[in-house]
């Protein structure tokens, strides 16, 4: 078995501990970044979904920081979303704002119809420089 690493981020925010989940292990090269949401440091959903997704991303970029890595160093992207035609040109407008030039990593976007109270969800795999 290999070895693996549970990271957090700095001021992590209340749902790692209500969940009992990891931000994200590190395992060799490679980071599993939990699905991130675009809560707030008390765990509750940021009501403009825009600004979810936009908060989803930032709470990515901690994560991805604090195992001493950027959105650069991400290879495969899943997204999940309660309401894909809805949603999708905003997703893509902030998305554009974080992953703006190529190489683009692999991205899955996945419609679903519960979040546990928020819209949008994000979980990479990246590659530890």
């Amino acid at each position: 078995m290999s070895k693996r690493e549970a990271i957090f981020p700095e001021g992590r925010h209340a749902l790692y501990e209500e969940h009992g989940y990891s931000a994200a292990v590190r395992s060799g090269e490679l980071l599993f970044v939990s699905g991130q949401v675009g809560s707030r440091t008390d765990g509750t959903p940021e009501p403009d979904f825009e600004q979810q997704v936009r908060l989803a991303f930032s709470n990515l970029i901690a994560v991805l920081k604090a195992a001493g890595a950027t959105l650069d160093d991400v290879i495969d992207v899943t997204t999940f979303h309660t309401d894909p035609k809805a949603q999708f040109d905003s997703v893509l407008k902030v998305k554009g704002e974080f992953f703006g030039k190529a190489p683009y990593p692999a991205w899955t976007a996945v419609g679903i119809n519960w979040l546990s109270g928020f819209d949008f969800e994000i979980k990479v795999i990246a590659r530890i420089p």
